[in-house]
C-alpha cells in the first residue's frame, strides 16, 4: 500500500522531487522507493527526457487505476476515524485575491476559531503567474472566478458576483447613468496581477466600434480603487466582494453599461484532498460563508 501511495504521487507529480515534497520525505528516499517500484513492476515508470521526466507507456496505462485504488483506500480509512474539528491541529491555506480576502476572510477565521480553535488559517495572495501550488500541496483551496480544466483539479461553484464601475465622488460621471459612449470616453485603470492594460471589457467595446484609454493597471482591487479614488479614473470591480473596500474609500458606483455574464465564485482543490474529512470540513465552511455573504448582499443597489 505504501508503494501504491508513492507510485500515485510519482505519476501525479511527474518527478521524484515533487513526489518527495508531497509525501514529506527526502528525494533520496523517494528515489529508493521508485527503485523498489521498478523492481516490483519490471518497468522504469519514469524516464528522463531532457530536463524533465516522462511516464512510460505502462505508467500511463495504470495511472488512473492506481489513483482510484489509493483514493478508495484513503476513503475507507477515513470513515474509520472519528473527525472532531475541535481536536484538529492543522494549518489551512486559502489562496484568493485581496477583495475576496477582505470580504470573506473574517468569516473564514471566525469559523475556524469557533469550531477548530487549535488550527490556523493562512490566506495567500494570488501569484502574478499561474503556479502549481494546489498540485504541490502548498495551497488547500483556491477561490476565484476561473473553472479549472485540468483533470486532477476538482471544483465547486459557490455563488456568483457581477461587475460594476467605481469612481471617486468628484469624478465628472459620478451620480450619472453611464452610457457605453460616456464610459468609453473616460480614462480607466484595470486590475491585473500581470500588469495588463486591457481586459475582456475592451473586447466588448471593440465589438461596438469603441475603445477606451487605460491610464494604468494595478495588481489588486484595493490598489486599483485607491488609484480611482485619487484621480478621474473609472475601474471595473466585482460588486459584492469589493463592497467593503468601496464603502471604506467612500467611492461612488455605477452599473457597467455593457452586457457581461455574472462572475462565478469558484472553489478549486486537488483531487488528493477529496477523501480528507478535514478538507471537506474546510470546503463546507467556505461554502457556508459565501452563501451567507450572498444572502446578506442580495438586493443592495
Amino acid at each position: 500500500m505504501n508503494l501504491l501511495v508513492a507510485l500515485d504521487a510519482l505519476l501525479d507529480e511527474g518527478s521524484v522531487g515533487g513526489a518527495a515534497a508531497r509525501m514529506h520525505v527526502s528525494s533520496p528516499a523517494m528515489s529508493r522507493t521508485l527503485d523498489r517500484i521498478r523492481h516490483m513492476t519490471g518497468d522504469a515508470i519514469l524516464v528522463r527526457t531532457g530536463r524533465h521526466m516522462s511516464p512510460t507507456p505502462y505508467a500511463l496505462a495504470i495511472r488512473e487505476e492506481v489513483h482510484a485504488v489509493v483514493t478508495r483506500a484513503q476513503a475507507v480509512l477515513a470513515r474509520q476515524r472519528r473527525f472532531e474539528p475541535a481536536e484538529m491541529e492543522r494549518s489551512f491555506t486559502i489562496q484568493c485575491h485581496d477583495a475576496l480576502a477582505c470580504a470573506l476572510g473574517p468569516a473564514w477565521l471566525a469559523s475556524l476559531r469557533r469550531a477548530a480553535p487549535r488550527s490556523s488559517l493562512r490566506v495567500l495572495a494570488e501569484a502574478s503567474m499561474d503556479t502549481p501550488e494546489l498540485r504541490q500541496g502548498q495551497v488547500d483551496l483556491h477561490i476565484g472566478a476561473t473553472i479549472p480544466t485540468q483533470a486532477d483539479l476538482l471544483h465547486a461553484i459557490l455563488g456568483e458576483d457581477r461587475l460594476m464601475v467605481a469612481m471617486r465622488p468628484e469624478h465628472p460621471l459620478a451620480g450619472r447613468r453611464l452610457t457605453v459612449r460616456s464610459y468609453a470616453a473616460a480614462d480607466h485603470v484595470t486590475v491585473s496581477r500581470r500588469g495588463r492594460l486591457h481586459d475582456p471589457v475592451d473586447e466588448l467595446l471593440a465589438a461596438q466600434g469603441l475603445s477606451r484609454r487605460v491610464a494604468a493597471s494595478a495588481p489588486t482591487v484595493a490598489a486599483a480603487l485607491c488609484m480611482a479614488g485619487a484621480a478621474d479614473l473609472l475601474v471595473v470591480v466585482p460588486e459584492r466582494v469589493s463592497a467593503l473596500l468601496v464603502n471604506a474609500m467612500k467611492l461612488k458606483t455605477a452599473a457597467l453599461p455593457l452586457a457581461v455574464s455574472p462572475l462565478p465564485v469558484v472553489a478549486t482543490w486537488h483531487r488528493r484532498h477529496d477523501g480528507d474529512p478535514a478538507h471537506a470540513w474546510l470546503r463546507e465552511q467556505v461554502g457556508e460563508s459565501v452563501k451567507c455573504w450572498t444572502a446578506s448582499s442580495a438586493g443592495r443597489p
